[in-house]
């Protein structure tokens, strides 16, 4: 059956007026609580939060590079091209 999207879709006698709306409408929403929280659980954080990490930072070594595009610490084999800014990844020189 074919639809015609241009026709009007409703009628003048089918829009109701606000008044009949709110009246429909329930005094009060589903979703909206009225302060009530004993059902709900207390948060609490996880233990991954209480562990400490260890991290060595190593010094950028010789054979690396920064982008000066990208800024990420590359390998001597990704240098693409070297410019008077500095040196320059395979990825961003393409």
């Amino acid at each position: 059956m074919a639809t015609d999207y241009d026709a009007q879709r409703k009628g003048e006698d089918d829009t109701e007026s606000i008044e009949v709306l709110k009246e429909r409408m329930p005094d009060k929403p589903s979703g909206i609580s009225d302060g009530d929280d004993s059902e709900l659980e207390p948060y609490s954080a996880p233990d991954v939060v209480n562990e400490e990490l260890d991290v060595v930072v190593m010094p950028k070594q010789e054979n690396e590079f920064t982008c000066m595009e990208c800024f990420l610490l590359k390998p001597a084999t990704q240098l693409g091209k070297k410019t008077r800014q500095g040196s320059i990844c395979l990825d961003c020189s393409s």
